[in-house]
């Protein structure tokens, strides 16, 4: 993973656990209210994100651009792991909403 001097240590931290297994840290990073978007389809809520969590494919992330946007910050990936397709090459993160402690608003997009 690469990041740089200026991605928010929860973005750093984000990118650490997805592609471990201790998935009740990865929830942890989400608020009580979060929203994932992943492949088209929305996950209200920690409920929703646990069993979203549940069904992917733990893969390996390497960062190609770290971009603030006038919305949060998006990092571009190339993921790869054991699922067809694979590697995938420029899957945007949009965190759109975030703090220091929460991810709130998480689109993932090509």
């Amino acid at each position: 993973m690469t990041t740089t001097d200026t991605t928010p240590e929860l973005i750093q931290r984000y990118f650490e656990l997805a592609s471990g297994r201790d998935d009740e840290a990865y929830v942890a990073l989400f608020a009580a209210d979060a929203l994932v978007e992943d492949e088209g389809k929305e996950y209200a809520g920690i409920d929703a994100i646990r069993a979203w969590r549940s069904g992917v494919p733990r893969v390996e992330h390497t960062i190609t651009s770290v971009e603030p946007t006038g919305e949060g910050m998006t990092v571009t990936c190339t993921i790869a792991g054991d699922f067809p397709g694979s590697p995938v090459a420029g899957l945007r993160f949009h965190f759109e909403k975030f703090d220091d402690d929460h991810i709130q608003v998480l689109r993932i997009r090509i």
